[in-house]
């Protein structure tokens, strides 16, 4: 799908598509160990490189580790780039994330980078992928009767114009789950939010618009997953429902990039 002549969108002409950060979380101090967290990683890994990403991936940092990360990146020029991209992969609760050693609020992933804090990203789409459990709730979803219809598609000037943005413009925060509620992930296979995402970009990254890719995400997650645990009654025959939150100020496409 093309876009369309009316559409305003972001700006993917740069020379680079932009740093992807990675942070694999696996082991923790006190918190069982997420085992298939290492799919995810290569294969959410393996897509944003195919799409020209710059990716760095952390196994296992501590906190401090965290944030020197993304501050470190937060203070490269990223003029030449056309997005940011940062995939959390850990242990979560409510607004709360785990790195190796301890805690963190989910909200000061991006701090490093909205605003005026990362300049060169400002009007830039910052975009955070965060596989996480957000409370302890299973969704036992509910039953509907199919409907055979159901489908998944979803001005210039030559002066310099300077304005002012709000200070959260151009952010998009996907979770795996809804708040509140339990996220699944599979020992072997790895985790079904990462696995879609992964398989949607790697299918349509050059021709969907960001936010169509994300809704089918969300309807792969929501309609073809479901849990298999038949030794645990509370934990058997449950679903998941990805959400996400959006201020991008345009559409976002991933054409294809000719790279020197």
């Amino acid at each position: 799908m093309e876009p369309s002549e009316n559409e305003e969108n972001y700006n993917t002409g740069h020379a680079r598509r932009g740093v992807a950060v990675i942070i694999n979380q696996v082991h923790f101090n006190g918190k069982p160990k997420r085992d298939g967290s290492e799919k995810d990683r290569d294969s959410i890994g393996s897509v944003l490189h195919k799409l020209g990403f710059d990716v760095r991936v952390f196994d296992d940092p501590k906190r401090k580790e965290v944030f020197a990360a993304l501050r470190a990146v937060a203070d490269e020029d990223h003029t030449q780039n056309d997005c940011l991209v940062v995939v959390v992969m850990t242990h979560g609760k409510e607004k709360t994330l785990y790195a190796a050693d301890n805690a963190y609020e989910v909200d000061k992933l991006w701090e490093p980078f909205v605003g005026s804090a990362c300049p060169t990203l400002v009007g830039k789409p910052k975009l955070f992928f965060i596989q996480a459990c957000r409370g302890e709730k299973f969704d036992q979803g509910v039953k509907r009767a199919k409907v055979l219809s159901d489908t998944v598609d979803a001005s210039s000037s030559s002066e310099p114009l300077h304005y002012v943005i709000p200070t959260m413009a151009d952010l998009l925060v996907m979770y795996s789950t809804y708040d509140g509620h339990y996220s699944w992930r599979n020992p072997i296979n790895g985790s079904w939010f990462i696995q879609a995402l992964s398989s949607e970009l790697e299918s349509n990254a050059h021709r969907k618009e960001l936010l169509q890719m994300l809704t089918t995400v969300s309807r792969v997650v929501a309609f073809q997953y479901q849990s298999n645990v038949p030794n645990n009654a509370k934990q058997d025959a449950k679903k998941q429902m990805p959400c996400f939150v959006s201020s991008l100020t345009k559409a976002l496409y991933f054409p294809a990039k000719a790279y020197k």
